[in-house]
């Protein structure tokens, strides 16, 4: 069985090398959908009896671990000498520093390494992270699974 839970968070960033409109500093609404797969939880008299995982859970670990730190925050690449320069003046500005361009490709692939090892098996279903869902745009988003990180 899968589930997935949305959760959406606003962060800017820029792609310095991009020939397009991309390489300004600017921001998106991003929506991050977390796909677990797992059986469903046969717990007589359980508050998760029926569920993969209780939604609100899915919520709370991603919240802690990823959104919260995203959230309203500047992505940069570390390379981005300019950028992370000029943020570094700014007092008390939340900046989050990457070891790739905040593309939404990379984005998603660093949310699904940061995640995938909280989504774990603690009720006898075979519990695992299967996608992370990165959407950029209501139109453009990226997929990242666990083959894709192999």
């Amino acid at each position: 069985m899968r589930i997935t839970r949305r959760i959406e968070f606003d962060a800017g960033h820029r792609i310095p090398n991009h020939q397009s409109q991309c390489r300004h500093l600017h921001g998106h609404r991003y929506a991050l959908e977390i796909t677990l797969v797992g059986g469903v939880i046969d717990a007589a008299g359980q508050s998760n009896e029926g569920m993969v995982m209780d939604f609100s859970e899915v919520k709370a670990i991603a919240r802690q671990h990823l959104v919260d730190v995203w959230d309203h925050a500047f992505l940069v690449w570390r390379g981005d000498q300019a950028v992370t320069g000029f943020l570094a003046s700014l007092p008390q500005h939340k900046t989050v520093v990457l070891d790739a361009v905040p593309t939404v490709e990379n984005l998603a692939r660093i949310a699904f390494g940061i995640l995938d090892p909280l989504y774990r098996d603690n009720y006898g279903n075979h519990l695992r992270l299967e996608r992370i869902r990165l959407y950029e745009t209501p139109n453009c988003w990226a997929d990242a699974t666990r083959e894709d990180l192999a």
